[in-house]
């Protein structure tokens, strides 16, 4: 079988890639096994909407490929973790399982996420990394532009298992489960252009607007202080369609247009922080204290409407998220204003985020190693990371003591700063 996308699948022991026909076929042999052994089965999926549409893409494959329902289970990290951590390991350990699936979660080196006997594992990412916990398979697009989001990735692997004898609800519903998981991620302006599937009956059938107001209320429930992600998996497993999942009359969307509301007061409260500034200009600093997870939404609505000559990344640092910790939690997005300069040197094609915040906190020895795996992490135009409050401090005086250029003329930030918030 032949995935119409460079898929690449890295062995965490070898460090090979193999030929995507050849790892897709054997990943989907691993499925049919797996569903046929009726083995303890357990799902990861990430609680955002890619990674939610990525996890009920595999759930709904495993179950028509016969896997008992008493033999799948679904686990949500807790808030602020990962499922590197120990605390969250043990918590997965607690499963048993046989089979491990992870979606959209990211990855790091370390040990096996399952750390037991025949347990096997399979990651499905699209997120920037090299390096992978010990003993998994994965299946990743991050080094294959354009990068096909994680509900792409599941989609692509799934739908050839289920459709032999499927029923048209299925396919119809992994369909829109990977046009919203994907527009999560990538917009509903995505264009579903080759190599991605065609999409075009799904979004005539369910349109951009619904399909669009299923991302925003599913992304709402994990954003807020409550953290409730089982809220929103429970109203897309429950959905029988897209309408069905934005419908006020559902049984299971009160609690989405309620969390919606909740981060949208926080977004208002917290959004009209003024930003200060590198020493090089090239980054923008909001600071808030909050229990929700608006920081990156912040920084996405700041990295709109900021201009400066030099800038290239704005980040949001919420001292907040997880209170009482110590923990600085902060996300970046690319200006785009550099966007605009696509065509000087500085543009949006020399921008890497992960890549800048290293080169920052490698200007003090040590810093870089202290400030551990969960830095730098996601995305080149959308990182961020959780650490210290210390060590956050001490990055941000690296980055106000960058000097700029010495052939760059004045950056005249408050000439140039564009504040269009308030409305």
């Amino acid at each position: 079988m032949v995935i119409p996308y460079l898929l690449q699948a890295c062995s965490s022991r070898t460090g090979s890639y193999s030929s995507h026909h050849i790892v897709t076929n054997h990943i989907n042999d691993r499925f049919a096994r797996s569903a046929a052994a009726q083995l303890p089965t357990l799902l990861l999926p990430d609680k955002d909407a890619d990674g939610l549409c990525s996890g009920l893409i595999l759930y709904r494959t495993l179950l028509a490929l016969g896997l008992h329902a008493d033999r799948l289970s679904v686990h949500f990290v807790s808030k602020g973790s990962n499922i590197h951590t120990a605390d969250e390991r043990a918590r997965i350990a607690r499963y048993t399982p046989r089979y491990v699936i992870v979606c959209d979660q990211g990855s790091r080196p370390g040990p096996p996420i399952v750390d037991a006997p025949g347990v096997r594992t399979l990651i499905v990412d699209h997120h920037l990394s090299d390096e992978f916990p010990d003993g998994a398979e994965v299946l990743s697009a991050a080094h294959h532009e354009p990068v096909a989001t994680s509900s792409t990735l599941t989609y692509l692997l799934c739908r050839p298992l289920v459709s032999a004898a499927a029923p048209a609800v299925l396919l119809k519903q992994l369909e829109y489960l990977c046009v919203i998981g994907t527009m999560g991620d990538l917009g509903t302006a995505f264009r579903w252009e080759a190599p991605f599937p065609d999409m075009r009956a799904c979004l005539k059938e369910w349109t951009k607007k619904v399909l669009g107001e299923a991302v925003s209320l599913l992304n709402a429930p994990r954003r807020t202080a409550k953290y409730d992600v089982l809220s929103a998996w429970n109203a897309l497993l429950h959905a029988s369609s897209p309408r069905d999942l934005v419908s006020r009359s559902s049984i299971h969307s009160g609690r989405l247009y309620e969390a919606r509301e909740d981060v949208r007061i926080e977004i208002e409260r917290c959004t009209h922080t003024a930003p200060t500034f590198s020493g090089d200009g090239q980054v923008a600093l909001i600071r808030i204290s909050s229990g929700a997870q608006v920081h990156p939404l912040i920084a996405t609505r700041w990295a709109s409407t900021l201009k400066s000559a030099r800038l290239k990344i704005v980040m949001c640092a919420n001292s907040g998220y997880l209170e009482g910790q110590g923990m600085m939690n902060f996300a970046c997005r690319v200006a785009r204003c550099a966007l605009q300069r696509s065509g000087q040197q500085g543009g949006v094609h020399d921008i890497n985020i992960i890549a800048m915040l290293k080169d920052y906190a490698e200007r003090v020895p040590g810093l870089r190693e202290a400030m551990g795996d969960d830095f730098a992490r996601g995305h080149k135009q959308a990182s961020g990371g959780i650490v210290s409050i210390s060590l956050f401090e001490q990055l941000w005086e690296i980055m106000l003591k960058a000097e700029a250029p010495a052939d760059n003329t004045g950056m005249q930030i408050c000439d140039l700063l564009m504040w269009s918030l308030s409305g």
